[in-house]
């Protein structure tokens, strides 16, 4: 096919044009569509706004499209339909959908979690417990744990964090694990 040039064409020319690029298109998109999980219904409104959009970039560009008329169109349909697509499924309603919750939907034991904490040491058990639980400000933490400042509190309780998670590595412990 010819390169698009909308603009040096008739109205009849024009309308010769969308007939053709209809007859040789509108098959493969609809096939598309319905591979897709789309109606014909639908095929037909994207393909139509394929041609729109396909006529108002045709008469807006001064450049020429560097594929055939046939390709460019079915890319433009693809693309309405799966943007068409993405937007449905991200609305999707749950009505209808059974959601069941029960009051023992696996809380994590309290028990399990202080094994695995305890097994830093008890000085970074103190730590922690001082930041996190009592939520001592770091400067208080370093005062109270003779750190020469906020800054070696805050690389002290990182290496407390970190004995903790190679030992869930290590053990290859998941969240499960932790369930009563």
């Amino acid at each position: 096919m010819p390169e698009i040039n909308i603009l040096t064409r008739t109205g009849a020319e024009r309308e010769q044009l969308f007939i053709a690029l209809y007859k040789s298109t509108f098959p493969a998109v609809a096939r598309y569509i319905s591979k897709m999980g789309g109606s014909f219904d639908e095929a037909k409104d994207i393909f139509q706004d394929a041609l729109v959009i396909y006529y108002e970039k045709g008469v807006n560009s001064l450049i020429a499209f560097k594929t055939n008329d046939k390709a460019y169109l079915t890319g433009i349909a693809k693309h309405l339909w799966l943007k068409t697509y993405r937007d449905n499924t991200l609305h999707t309603s749950i009505d209808g959908v059974d959601i069941t919750t029960t009051d023992d939907d696996g809380q994590p034991s309290s028990t399990k979690i202080m094994h695995y904490l305890e097994t830093a040491g008890k000085r970074c058990m103190d730590l922690l417990r001082s930041f996190y639980y009592d939520q001592l400000p770091l400067t208080d933490v370093a005062n109270l744990f003779g750190f020469s400042g906020v800054r070696s509190a805050t690389v002290q309780k990182y290496k407390c964090l970190e004995k903790i998670r190679e030992t869930v590595k290590e053990k290859s412990l998941t969240y499960e694990d932790f369930l009563d």
